[in-house]
């Protein structure tokens, strides 16, 4: 009897242990509950943003190094499409102008009349009536000033001056505009005959190639290899072709001044072509980007130290001559940056590649 009397404790306990376990299960999940909803919610909370990283110009100046000397294979396209493109430009102008550059009075012929005046003259009313009443040839009208005050006008007609009637009929027409009567006193004239523009024309041209082909000559006699001489030579080209071909979409009409500037441009494109070559090829020490670095370093301080010289001048100056010189000079050096530091360095770099694959072949 007590035997049955234990065993039935012993269930009754067991069933009573089961039960409590059976009401703390609901207990125990309403607890888990809330613990994800809360692990919920802080999952949803937008995550803090990280600080930005303040501007290292050490990293800028160490991505853009390595960009340009991993890549200069692809750059050397930025300087070919230019010359490409320039080419196609000039090939227009000669289709449309039967010239490849647009020539002021200086050099295809014509007259240039001075005219000092009190007043101030709109420049492209007088130029819009002088062009209805000569149609056909080129008229420019520009004003005359000093400190900033305009003192007179300057026009040029691409007019026959031996012809008497002609220049009459542009003086006459001078003066129904501007409502006043022009006495011979009150002008000075100049005539270009046309065939002594193009007889100046012509002997200009060859001075500019008597000049490109001495630079030539003593580029291969410093040097005395191929490839680099003929890379800088390329450069030079490639600096008056492509300056010739944005003065052209510009409207530009160049002068005896103008053909000067492009003998300027020569010697400004040589100068840091030869800096950058002679580093390269003579130096020693040092990797091949090493040197060039070096080179951009002087070169490009150089070419900056014009532009700034340049443009002060185009700001200051009130010459109409100096400031077609100056403007070819500052577009021929912008031009010369990408011919000299992408262009040059690039044939450069794939001649001194291609002589150590060649010297690599011979030791083996």
């Amino acid at each position: 009897m007590e035997e049955e009397k234990t065993s039935e404790e012993a269930l009754k306990h067991g069933e009573a242990i089961s039960e409590e376990k059976k009401i703390g299960e609901p207990v125990e999940k309403l607890s888990e509950e809330p613990v994800k909803q809360e692990e919920k919610k802080e999952e949803q909370k937008p995550k803090p943003k990280e600080p930005r990283k303040p501007f290292n110009a050490g990293n800028f100046y160490l991505n853009i190094k390595n960009f340009y000397d991993k890549q200069y294979k692809r750059l050397l396209i930025i300087p070919s499409l230019m010359l490409l493109l320039a080419i196609i430009a000039i090939g227009f102008q000669i289709a449309e102008t039967g010239d490849f550059i647009n020539k002021d009075v200086s050099l295809k012929g014509g007259v240039t009349l001075t005219i000092p005046l009190e007043k101030e003259v709109n420049i492209l009313e007088l130029q819009d009536y002088l062009s209805s009443q000569f149609k056909g040839e080129d008229i420019s009208v520009r004003a005359l000033s000093r400190a900033g005050a305009q003192f007179g006008i300057l026009v040029e007609a691409g007019i026959d001056g031996t012809k008497q009637l002609e220049i009459d009929s542009l003086i006459s027409s001078i003066s129904s505009s501007l409502q006043i009567k022009l006495a011979e006193d009150d002008y000075s004239i100049e005539i270009m005959g046309s065939s002594l523009g193009a007889s100046f024309f012509k002997e200009l041209l060859i001075a500019l190639l008597i000049a490109f082909l001495l630079m030539g000559i003593i580029v291969f006699i410093y040097f005395r290899t191929i490839i680099p001489s003929l890379a800088v030579i390329l450069a030079a080209f490639s600096d008056i072709v492509v300056t010739l071909a944005v003065i052209n979409l510009l409207g530009m009409k160049v002068g005896t001044g103008g053909i000067a500037a492009f003998l300027m441009l020569i010697g400004y494109s040589v100068d840091t072509d030869i800096l950058l070559t002679t580093r390269v090829l003579k130096r020693k020490e040092g990797t091949v980007m090493d040197k060039v670095i070096s080179s951009i370093k002087t070169g490009v301080t150089m070419t900056l130290t014009a532009i700034v010289a340049v443009i002060v001048t185009l700001i200051l100056t009130q010459s109409d001559v100096i400031k077609q010189i100056m403007m070819i000079i500052l577009i021929g050096l912008l031009v010369d940056l990408v011919s000299t530091w992408i262009q040059n360095v690039g044939i450069l770099r794939l001649y001194l590649e291609h002589q150590h694959k060649k010297h690599a072949m011979k030791n083996e």
